[in-house]
């Protein structure tokens, strides 16, 4: 069966399973202390024009998101979302299990806008009964979002601009970060998104790596003592080399970079398939995540051979699936679809 369920559906792009193989025998110090890990750091650095940028490697999205939140919190603090985050919907509570509360913002296509932002900070300060509240304590933002949207460059510099201004610190979940870097829509660069938060991590996970985050600081502003805060989550792991070494593959020669275009190729000729067989969009995503609206019987029919995700209902005879491309897609999954859709 052909899937489009995710982009992390398969393993490990082939030379990150080489390089591990290749080094499998080394005897390698522990938790991130290997030569490997600090390659990665180096090429890392050098990818987001941050010389003195502190990063560090955690295994999966949830956890980092759930750390980062957590440690840069105060008790008394919470975390702005929009109300399609992914820490607000798809996270299990994971935030709140820490004793932070996420603060949910409307969006607009998964984004939130700055000037709605601007409100809600404003109104909380100005509310005689603040101090009986949640403070908002940090801005978390996903690029690219849930829909598979992305924010420009100068939606990111006034967004951050607001953060600065109320002395909160602005987080990018950046889960799909290369697909969002490497979309034709964008004129946002590593650089530019790395100069325009306090943290944000490179997503490995869902861009290739059999696991895996990069979490960056960019201005040397790592929290003091953020690596015991991850061993006492549990989150430091002993053999550090795995997340080092595919991170170290994965910024060499542009991989990172190449497979996340590979797969904005692939969606765009996933959007064309759909536009030939009259498949109406729900929105229109410039990313590697496609939501289109099915009738119910169509996505009946075409859940027999090809795997998606379901999203939303859009009334009782449609529903919202999301198909994903990823660095594993292949011409031979679109030609299966197209033939597919051609069916229903």
């Amino acid at each position: 069966m052909i899937s489009f369920e995710n982009d992390y559906t398969t393993g490990a792009h082939p030379k990150l399973l080489e390089r591990l193989s290749e080094t499998n025998l080394e005897a390698l110090s522990g938790y991130g202390s290997d030569s490997y890990c600090e390659n990665a750091c180096k090429k890392i650095r050098i990818a987001c024009s941050c010389p003195d940028a502190d990063i560090l490697f955690l295994t999966g999205g949830t956890q980092t998101n759930s750390i980062i939140i957590s440690s840069l919190l105060k008790e008394y603090e919470g975390v702005l979302s929009a109300q399609t985050g992914h820490v607000n919907t798809h996270e299990a509570g994971a935030i709140e299990s820490t004793g932070h509360k996420v603060l949910s913002l409307p969006h607009m296509e998964g984004k939130i806008q700055s000037d709605l932002l601007d409100q809600y900070l404003q109104q909380f300060y100005q509310d005689a009964n603040h101090e009986h509240m949640v403070f908002p304590g940090m801005l978390y933002i996903s690029h690219p979002t849930e829909y598979g949207t992305l924010y420009s460059k100068k939606e990111l510099t006034d967004l951050y601009r607001i953060c600065q201004y109320y002395q909160i610190p602005l987080f990018i979940d950046g889960a799909r970060l290369g697909y969002g870097l490497m979309s034709r829509n964008t004129d946002v660069t590593l650089s530019d998104l790395a100069a325009l938060c306090d943290v944000f991590y490179i997503g490995g996970t869902k861009v290739g790596a059999l696991c895996g985050e990069a979490v960056v600081f960019p201005k040397h502003n790592m929290p003091e003592h953020f690596l015991t805060m991850v061993k006492r989550r549990g989150a430091l792991l002993a053999k550090g080399r795995l997340l080092g070494i595919q991170f170290d593959t994965l910024f060499t020669d542009n991989l990172y970079f190449e497979i996340s275009r590979h797969a904005i190729d692939m969606a765009l000729q996933l959007k064309d398939i759909f536009k030939e067989n009259k498949i109406p969009f729900y929105l229109e995503s410039p990313t590697n995540q496609q939501f289109v609206i099915l009738e119910n019987n169509q996505m009946e029919k075409l859940q027999k051979n090809i795997r998606f995700s379901f999203w939303e209902k859009v009334d009782e005879n449609h529903t919202v699936v999301r198909f994903v491309t990823s660095w594993s897609t292949t011409q031979e999954d679109l030609r299966v679809l197209a033939q597919a859709l051609m069916q229903i």
